[in-house]
């Protein structure tokens, strides 16, 4: 073999190598972005329950952006956010913001009233007339807390029922803020 001949072969060679080399820098960093994202940018959802028909129906996919709450911003009244169960937070539940920190949240006959306001809660987004556990309830929102309800009120567990009754900053993973699945349903929760 010709001196020319096996540098050439060694060129191939070292290309190949560093062709090796790119490919597996490239998918490393390609894994490390999308760990990042997962797990400090989006939050994925999957919802197993009715609770929250008809915004959000049984089977559907979420994702939910982890960084809405962080800074100044904080939830909402109707925001929906996904958050780690109160009485087991081994668990994530997805459910509507109705009382904010502080707040006086009083139910009665089916509608919500906030700070002793003597008009309801306007509330387009519930799927059916209320009638089950439609009060009397009075919430007193602690700080840094918030109530929160399914918008299927006669088939959802929530704050109604749980022995912590509120969410705490710091259980909120995000805000939901775009279906994936069913496809054909994709799209803006807002």
């Amino acid at each position: 073999m010709s001196e020319e001949s096996a540098m050439q072969r060694r060129r191939k060679e070292e290309s190949a190598v560093k062709e090796v080399f790119s490919w597996i820098i490239t998918i490393a960093l390609a894994v490390v972005a999308a760990l990042f994202i997962k797990n400090y940018v989006i939050i994925n959802a999957n919802i197993p329950s009715g609770s929250m028909e008809n915004t959000i129906m049984t089977g559907d996919r979420l994702f939910g952006y982890r960084l809405a709450y962080h800074g100044k911003t904080t939830p909402k009244r109707g925001d929906i956010i996904i958050f780690k169960f109160p009485d087991d937070e081994t668990e994530n539940y997805v459910k509507r913001v109705i009382g904010l920190p502080g707040e006086t949240v009083e139910i009665r006959d089916a509608k919500i009233y906030i700070d002793g306001s003597g008009v309801p809660l306007e509330e387009d987004y519930l799927k059916e007339a209320w009638t089950t556990a439609t009060g009397p309830y009075v919430f007193e929102v602690p700080e840094h807390s918030y109530l929160v309800l399914g918008d299927n009120r006669n088939n959802s567990w929530d704050a109604r029922y749980w022995e912590h009754t509120f969410v705490t900053e710091d259980e909120i993973l995000g805000k939901a803020v775009f279906r994936y699945y069913p496809i054909q349903e994709a799209g803006s929760l807002y």
